[in-house]
């Protein structure tokens, strides 16, 4: 190429430059220098530097952002991921653009119940009471969907979904299952689940302050509950109660305004904003027999219903740690320090892994004890095992998803704040850490290290 081409390559390089600019680039660097490096430039170099400065250079394809990374979603079949993508679009249209507005006024999206109604999926593991996707691993994979975009969404669900429809189906009547499971399947009737108390909550085995004393064909409970998600709006609240007469624990199903029912709502939380939380007292509250759950007689069958839906929670976790995740991810690709995209550094990437590792372990553990409770196959302690697990590796995840957000990490507008906040809810709501572990400590040694 003759010299000629190069300089005249050069001058149409440095037209694109206007003259206050090359004043000011004057200033900073060695013009002449510059011109005589640029003319030494073959044509390949130079197109590809004026490329560069007119900022046509093609954008750099990321790769998806999918906390599936172990694609455990692929073991659903055809009918079974149309579900999943279906639940996932809602909560991101219905769902995610409302939510921190709700989070942050402590108030739930009544208006949304009705869309919730139409997607059909409540209650779906329930044989006879459900669409024909039915299975442990189909719902677990929905909660994690819910949770993926809100915990409290999520909770609201699994309450009506799975304490309240899973207590009448397991200990029902048949009667009661006619009457109650397709009102709440359709959510033209709202549930909550009564166990927790003032003053008992992890000793619930060793015995309940709610009292119920059998008159005839009527029973009287008094007594207080506490922590009861959805008792603020709920059409029939299942509440659990000592027996007078045995000292065991029966379920009854105490619908709404039935005299000496009183339900106030908590305040001042820091965690799952949305649920509505409520103290229920019930004093000389009068509940037929029929009402009476007639397959519920001792703290064994309330077990029961706890360690199917301690799985769920166990889902929970995974998506609550997802969301965090994946909010974590998209934020580093975009956010920019030093020049240049903060996911690009090492010390980012190295959090991103560590979270990823988490997500995933909690994905294929959830997974394979959902096929324990689709087999049948599934324990106490199997289930207390990924609560334990999941609900601890997911307060590592949100940290770190907050950690690499910096202060916009604290923002509601940034979604991780939320996910950390609820992350703690998770970590204690169907049994503590410890009680749990417990748990699965009495399987593995053979020793109960109950007090």
């Amino acid at each position: 190429m003759s010299i000629f081409s190069n300089i005249k390559n050069a001058y149409r390089l440095f037209k694109q430059v206007d003259l206050e600019q090359l004043s000011a680039l004057s200033k900073k660097v060695d013009l002449p220098e510059v011109m005589n490096s640029v003319g030494k430039l073959d044509d390949k170099q130079l197109s590809g530097l004026m490329k560069m400065l007119s900022g046509n250079q093609p954008k750099k394809e990321l790769p998806a952002i999918d906390g599936d990374f172990y694609n455990i979603s692929h073991t659903l079949n055809p009918e079974e991921r149309v579900l999943q993508l279906k639940v996932r679009a809602f909560m991101e249209t219905e769902i995610k653009p409302i939510v921190n507005d709700y989070w942050r006024r402590g108030e739930f999206p009544h208006h949304i119940i009705p869309k919730v109604a139409e997607l059909d999926i409540c209650g779906i593991a329930y044989e006879g009471y459900s669409n024909p996707v039915r299975s442990y691993l189909m719902e677990g994979v929905l909660a994690m969907e819910m949770a993926r975009v809100d915990v409290s969404f999520a909770t609201f669900f699994g309450v009506q979904s799975g304490l309240v429809m899973g207590s009448i189906f397991l200990l029902g009547s048949e009667e009661q299952k006619q009457e109650w499971l397709p009102e709440l399947k359709n959510l033209r009737k709202i549930g909550a689940f009564g166990l927790t108390e003032p003053e008992v909550g992890s000793g619930v085995a060793g015995g309940l302050t709610m009292k119920a004393k059998r008159i005839g064909n009527s029973w009287t409970l008094n007594g207080q509950k506490k922590w009861i998600g959805n008792a603020t709006f709920a059409d029939v609240i299942i509440i659990w109660a000592e027996d007078e007469e045995d000292h065991q624990v029966k379920g009854f199903l105490v619908r709404k305004d039935t005299p000496g029912l009183a339900v106030e709502k908590m305040e001042d939380k820091m965690a799952l904003r949305i649920v509505q939380n409520g103290i229920i007292t019930l004093t000389d509250c009068l509940v037929e027999e029929v009402d009476r759950l007639q397959k519920a007689n001792s703290f064994k069958d309330t077990a029961n219903v706890l360690r199917m839906t301690r799985a769920g929670v166990a889902w929970l976790a995974v998506g609550c740690a997802r969301g965090a995740y994946e909010s974590a991810l998209k934020y580093t690709r975009e956010r920019k320090q030093f020049g240049k995209p903060i996911a690009s550094f090492q010390l980012i990437q190295n959090h991103l892994v560590e979270m990823l590792t988490n997500l995933t372990a909690m994905q294929t553990m959830v997974a394979r004890l959902s096929e324990l409770q689709d087999q049948n196959e599934l324990t106490d302690e199997h289930a207390s095992l990924a609560k334990v697990f999941c609900s601890l590796r997911t307060r590592d995840i949100v940290s770190k998803a907050r950690e690499v957000m910096g202060g916009n990490g604290i923002l509601l507008e940034y979604d991780v704040a939320r996910f950390v906040a609820d992350a703690e809810a998770i970590y204690s709501y169907e049994g503590t850490k410890e009680i749990n572990t417990l748990i699965v400590g009495r399987a593995i040694t053979g020793y109960s290290a109950f007090v």
